[in-house]
């Protein structure tokens, strides 16, 4: 098992320190609070890059209508109502 540089003992002496130091109650407690943030950093960064790749998406429906919303065709406008005489 090799991390890098670190070899197997240089992780035991830097396990044992940081029990030393926060204590076994503590550690379950620090690794839950660790795991918990690195979740919602990943949440946060596939929301992020989400919202940069359906943002083009969004304003090329926008920036291109098909048809102006006030144009009428003449065959689809309503007969005017006549008044009785």
């Amino acid at each position: 098992m090799n991390f890098g540089n670190l070899g197997f003992g240089e992780i035991l002496v830097i396990l044992v320190i940081v029990l030393l130091l926060f204590g076994a109650k503590r550690i379950p407690e620090i690794a839950g609070s660790l795991g918990k943030g690195i979740n919602e950093f990943k949440r946060n960064l596939s929301d992020a890059q989400r919202q940069i790749t359906e943002a083009p998406r969004a304003e090329q429906q926008v920036a291109a209508p098909s048809a102006p919303v006030n144009a009428i065709r003449e065959e689809e406008r309503p007969e005017p109502k006549r008044l009785m005489q």
